[in-house]
C-alpha cells in the first residue's frame, strides 16, 4: 500500500515539474527559427523624419553609488537634446547625490515616500513632470546604454506601442553575476524572441522598457505591488496591446555578486510571480472567451517552476530514484536531459563555456531561493532594494 502511494506521489510530481520543462522546450526550440520580422516597415519607420519626444525616467532608490556615472553616460546620446529629457526619481538618497545631479541638465523630482517602490517613483514623475511627451523609457540606476539608443528607439516608436529592449550583463565579476547574466539571456531568448517569432508578446523585464506616453499614463497609476512589470504587462495584454522585444537595443545590467543579494533579488521575484498568478488567475475565463491568448500564456508563465530551482529538482530526484527505485528513475533523467539541452539550445553561444564552469554554484543558490518560498506572503507590497556591490 505504502510503495502504491509513493508511486502515485512521483507520477504526480512528475506531471507536474514536465508542464515547466515543456514550455520551456517548446519555447527554447522555437527560438531557432527564422524571424519573420516586418523589416520593409521598419525600412520605412528608418527613413521617416520623426522625431519623438522621450520621458527617461530613472527611478532611484538609495543609488548614491551608480546614479551619476548612469546619468552621465546617457547624457552621451546621439539624438537631438531638445528631444528628450532626462528625470531622475531621488528616494533616500544623500544630499550631496542629489546637489551633484541638480547641477546636470535634467529634470531632478525628491519625494519622501513612508513605502518605496518603482511604482510609486513613476506614478509620482507623471504627476510632476509637464511636457509633450511622444514616448516613456523606464531604466535603473544602474543601467547604460548606447549613444544610439534613442535613436534605435525612435524607429520602433512609430510601429510599437510597448517595446522591451535587450537586458543584458555589465559585468561578469564572479560566478554569482555569470550565472545571473546567463539567467537573463535564457529568458531573453524563452520569454521575449521566441514568443515574438510566434506572434506572441514579449515579457517585460522592469528596465529597458519604452512605451507611448499616453498609454503609459492610462496605466501607471494601476500599479500597487513590487512586481510593477508584471502587473504592467497584465494591463496591456488584456488591453489587446502587443510588446514588441527589441534584440539589438542593448541595456547593460549590473547583475548581482554576491549569493546575500541574489537570495533578495529572486525573493522579490519569486513574490511578484505568487501575486500575478493569483491576480490573473480569475481573469483567465474572460480571456478565453475573448481569445486572448497572450494573457492566457502570460498566466501559465506565472505558474512555471523557476528554472533554478527546477534543474536541482530534478537532478536531485534522478539521483534519489536511481538509488531508491532504479526501474522509476528512467523518466526523471529524460526531463533532465530535455531541460538541460533546451537550456543550452536559449544560452548565446558566447556564454556557454563560461557559464558551464560556473554550475556547481547553483546548488547553493537554490538552497537561499528555497528559503524564500517559506517567507512568500503574496499579500506583501513591500519593495525589496537589491543592493550594489562595488565592481
Amino acid at each position: 500500500m505504502i510503495w502504491t502511494i509513493i508511486h502515485f506521489v512521483d507520477i504526480v510530481l512528475w506531471f507536474i515539474a514536465a508542464c515547466s520543462v515543456a514550455y520551456v522546450v517548446f519555447f527554447a526550440f522555437i527560438s531557432l527559427f527564422y524571424n519573420k520580422e516586418d523589416r520593409v516597415a521598419i525600412h520605412a519607420a528608418a527613413l521617416s523624419n520623426r522625431k519623438a519626444n522621450f520621458l527617461i525616467l530613472f527611478p532611484a532608490y538609495n543609488e548614491d553609488r551608480v546614479i551619476i556615472k548612469t546619468v552621465e553616460q546617457f547624457l552621451l546620446q546621439d539624438y537631438p537634446k531638445t528631444h528628450y529629457t532626462i528625470a531622475v526619481i531621488s528616494d533616500h538618497m544623500q544630499p550631496s547625490t542629489n546637489k551633484q545631479l541638480g547641477e546636470m541638465p535634467i529634470r531632478l523630482l525628491t519625494p519622501t515616500f513612508e513605502k518605496s517602490s518603482k511604482a510609486k517613483a513613476m506614478q509620482y514623475a507623471i504627476n510632476h513632470i509637464e511636457g509633450e511627451f511622444d514616448n516613456v523609457v523606464i531604466l535603473d540606476a544602474d543601467n547604460v546604454v548606447r549613444p544610439d539608443f534613442l535613436s534605435r528607439l525612435n524607429i520602433l516608436c512609430t510601429l510599437y506601442d510597448a517595446i522591451q529592449c535587450h537586458r543584458c550583463a555589465k559585468n561578469a565579476n564572479n560566478n554569482v553575476a555569470v550565472l545571473d547574466g546567463a539567467s537573463e539571456e535564457i529568458n531573453n531568448t524563452i520569454f521575449r524572441k521566441a514568443h515574438n517569432r510566434l506572434g506572441l508578446s514579449s515579457a517585460l523585464i522592469g528596465s529597458g522598457m519604452c512605451f507611448n506616453y499616453n498609454l503609459f499614463k492610462q496605466n501607471v497609476f494601476q500599479l500597487k505591488t513590487a512586481g510593477e512589470d508584471r502587473e504592467m504587462e497584465a494591463l496591456l495584454l488584456q488591453q489587446g496591446i502587443f510588446i514588441k522585444y527589441a534584440p539589438d537595443i542593448h541595456v547593460f545590467d549590473e547583475k548581482v555578486s554576491s549569493q546575500d543579494n541574489f537570495q533578495r533579488q529572486r525573493m522579490r521575484w519569486m513574490t511578484a510571480q505568487i501575486q500575478s498568478l493569483f491576480n490573473q488567475l480569475p481573469q483567465i475565463p474572460q480571456a478565453i472567451i475573448n481569445g486572448n491568448i497572450n494573457f492566457i500564456d502570460k498566466t501559465i508563465q506565472q505558474a512555471l517552476i523557476p528554472r533554478s530551482i527546477l534543474i536541482v529538482l530534478l537532478a536531485g530526484i534522478s539521483i534519489l530514484m536511481a538509488i531508491i527505485v532504479p526501474e522509476w528513475c528512467g523518466k526523471w533523467w529524460i526531463l533532465f536531459a530535455l531541460l538541460a539541452i533546451a537550456l543550452l539550445i536559449a544560452l548565446p553561444h558566447q556564454l556557454r563555456f563560461r557559464s558551464f564552469v560556473k554550475i556547481f554554484t547553483i546548488p547553493g543558490l537554490v538552497l537561499k531561493m528555497l528559503k524564500n518560498v517559506l517567507h512568500i506572503d503574496r499579500n506583501n507590497t513591500d519593495f525589496i532594494h537589491t543592493e550594489h556591490n562595488n565592481l
